[in-house]
């Protein structure tokens, strides 16, 4: 061994070695990767990229997500041209493409790489420039390096008309370009949506926090006060309901299309929100709804998340059982939520439930596509075949009607002490605000488990991960009401069409030997019109309004060209649900009836030591940053 004086020298020139080491990684500035994205040619729909890498490894690899804001792989790669690579002195590097959605350079210097990219995918799922505005989900446009995906991130729009004005959730740096904004890493950067354009904005305050609404839309479409009106009553409902807040901004972005469109798109700061504007005449509450659902998503999915969905993969599909869960049970809430904001009354409700059940009902499928299948299929759903009724169930109907029986599952094995409320709550807390994930539906049957004090794996066993038949009197029963069922007589078109998202319905299935079988309707053609209009967003109420035996034209386009078709509706029986109170209701009944529709426990027994709720106040409301 050596000496101990030459010992404590070797010792202290180590220390001081390691302090240095110490201050130049703690000194040294993380890599930045920078972006500027350019709108000069919104009137052609091409954004071009500029993107700076920092130096790093001799072989540098740059990729552009295949999937986002949709279950949907779409390879957004196809939009891509023209891209290029340049060392800091501005010589060319070459590029060369190893898959449809990878691009190799070799250097390992800084690289700037340019591209174009065609962007007219309207929102709330899409990238759009044109001469009205620009509307972005970031990951459909902007390539990262893999490598680099955790480093911080510039970003600056470049070369918008004037007028132009920009909305995000993306922080803007003190001492800024305009339009220029900054992200942690690329993931927070895709989870940003920005808006681009001369859209009308308004703001409010409300429990500690600042919400944003940014309207792209014809002002004579919507009246902006109502709106504003409408989404603090949500959020007041829901920030209250989750005794939380996790945010000091939200911004609400918002398009009003008179083409087919609805639909809205979570993030972590901020929704994007399409709604039909004639859809908005026909139901007053399908902004509201949808608003309702898109905010409560900023807890269930995007912070109390399963673990199948992380870390979001852009290069492949995201596998995960518990779609039911994010959002189908955030439907539940949803729902809930309008209840409490004073937006839908009981009566509403009830029907809005009997017609879930129904669908979900009259889908031969449900009898051997679980919940969680239908989760995990949920890559599917842009296939018209597997959206057939004999094919698929959906994650949101099912989900939501699990959701509301599991609540009263609960409210029944606590007597009352507890609720999905409390289930959402524990998540929140052991999970989200932890920052772990939770284990898809066995995170939720223990989440389930720890608040009613019950087991709950039949319950599991059957509605969720089987497919048991439903027996929904068992558990409306506890409150007092039952679901009936009576056979009504309605038109039968002879055809089955399904829709996704802006497409317009698609000829699934022809039942031989019906009218429309006869006049030459073929599983393929695409609806274009019907008895004179366009297909709505809502096809099937268009088809539900149809008379029983009346003359039903279509406009179709499909492998023998457009044709015009015309036929009679047969009839058929079809099962008619709704909820009604049963005339002897207990005291006791109607006591959990009011609660659940208020989605409160049971007041006289709310479990002791629980955290006392809070107000509309912003002093008592957790709030961060």
């Amino acid at each position: 061994m050596k000496p101990p004086l030459r010992a404590a020298a070797a010792v202290v020139v180590l220390l001081q070695s390691w302090a240095l080491l110490l201050a130049q990684t703690t000194h040294a500035p993380a890599p930045v990767v920078t972006y500027v994205v350019s709108l000069a040619k919104h009137s052609q729909h091409l954004v071009h990229v500029r993107m700076q890498v920092p130096p790093g490894k001799s072989q540098l690899q740059v990729q552009l997500p295949v999937w986002n804001a949709l279950y949907q792989v779409r390879d957004f790669s196809q939009y891509v041209g023209a891209v290029k690579a340049s060392d800091a002195q501005g010589r060319e590097i070459g590029v060369r493409k190893i898959e449809k959605s990878t691009w190799q350079i070799a250097s390992a210097e800084q690289v700037n790489i340019e591209y174009d990219i065609f962007a007219n995918v309207a929102g709330p799922y899409g990238a759009q420039l044109n001469d009205e505005h620009a509307f972005f989900n970031l990951a459909e446009i902007l390539m990262y390096a893999p490598e680099l995906r955790g480093a911080p991130i510039n970003i600056r729009f470049a070369d918008m008309p004037d007028l132009w004005v920009i909305a995000t959730a993306l922080q803007q740096p003190e001492l800024a370009y305009p339009g220029e904004f900054r992200a942690k890493n690329y993931d927070e950067l895709v989870d940003s949506p920005v808006e681009i354009g001369r859209f009308r904005e308004t703001s409010f305050h409300l429990n500690g926090a600042e919400y944003r609404i940014a309207i792209h839309a014809d002002p004579a479409d919507y009246n902006l006060n109502d709106i504003q009106g409408m989404v603090e009553k949500i959020v007041s409902a829901e920030v209250v309901w989750m005794n939380d807040r996790p945010f000091q901004q939200y911004l609400f972005i918002y398009h009003f299309p008179h083409v087919r469109s609805d639909g809205g798109m979570e993030h972590a700061y901020s929704t994007a929100i399409d709604e039909n504007v004639e859809r908005m005449k026909e139901d007053p509450l399908s902004l509201a709804g949808v608003t309702a659902h898109e905010f409560f998503h900023l807890w269930n999915v995007k912070r109390i998340r399963p673990q199948s969905l992380e870390p979001v993969d852009y290069m492949r599909e995201n596998y995960t059982t518990a779609l039911w869960f994010s959002e189908g049970v955030t439907s539940t809430v949803d729902g809930y939520m309008l209840l409490r904001a004073g937006l839908m009354d009981e009566k509403l409700y009830l029907r809005h439930l009997a017609e879930q059940i129904h669908t979900l009902e009259s889908r031969p499928a449900h009898s051997w596509q679980s919940v969680e299948e239908s989760s995990l299929d949920a890559w599917l759903e842009k296939y018209t075949y597997y959206k057939l009724p004999s094919r698929s169930i959906s994650y949101y109907d099912k989900g939501e009607i699990v959701g509301v029986l599991l609540d009263l599952k609960i409210r029944e094995a606590s007597h009352g002490a507890a609720s999905l409320r409390n289930v959402l709550e524990w998540m929140n807390e052991h999970y989200a605000k932890q920052g772990k994930f939770f284990p898809d539906s066995a995170g939720v049957q223990q989440a389930a488990e720890a608040v009613s004090g019950a087991k709950l794996d039949k319950f599991f066993h059957d509605y969720v991960s089987g497919t048991r038949e439903i027996p929904y009197n068992d558990f409306f029963n506890t409150l007092g009401l039952t679901l009936t069922k009576r056979a009504v007589s309605v038109a039968d078109p002879g055809f089955t069409a399904v829709q996704s998202f802006r497409s317009a319905p698609v000829v699934g299935e022809v039942e031989p030997g019906s009218g429309a079988y006869e006049a030459g309707l073929q599983a393929g053609d695409v609806v274009v019109a019907i008895n004179g209009k366009p297909p709505s967003v809502t096809f099937e109420s268009q088809l539900d309004a149809v008379e029983p035996g009346a003359l039903l034209h279509l406009k179709v386009v499909g492998a023998q060209g457009e044709r015009d078709l015309a036929w009679k509706t047969g009839v058929r029986e079809e099962d008619f649900f709704s909820i009604e109170e049963v005339p002897d209701a207990t005291a006791e009944e109607i006591g959990r009836r009011a609660a659940w529709l208020k989605a409160e426990d049971e007041p006289a027994k709310k479990p002791r030591g629980k955290a006392a709720r809070v107000h509309a106040d912003e002093n008592e409301t957790s709030g961060h940053p």
